[in-house]
């Protein structure tokens, strides 16, 4: 069984005790009158698929019931790390200088 990290109860559950919510740091348009229904259609609708490192938000729907954020292989589905919600999206490892 898999498990992961809450970042608000700090403790590693079952992974039956999480929820996966999509694409993390994903920003709706603030004014979505003025955006073309292609590009909403866009936001609503189409995500990155990558091979490799993706960032995800996750619910702990049979615990504290918070969203956070999880960064994740989706090769090996193993969790590189999870981090509260609104916290910065933390750079890819060998990223910067």
């Amino acid at each position: 069984m898999l498990l992961i990290r809450c970042p608000y109860c700090e403790e590693d559950r079952p992974e039956l005790e999480f929820r996966h919510a999509g694409e993390a740091h994903l920003v709706r348009p603030s004014a979505a009158d003025d955006v073309s229904d292609e590009d909403f259609e866009a936001f609503l609708f189409l995500r990155a698929n990558p091979k490799g490192t993706t960032y995800e938000r996750w619910r702990h729907i049979h615990g504290c019931g918070r969203f956070f954020n999880a960064v994740r292989d989706t090769v090996s589905d193993r969790f590189a790390l999870t981090y509260k919600a609104g916290e910065k999206k933390p750079e890819p490892k060998g990223a910067g200088a």
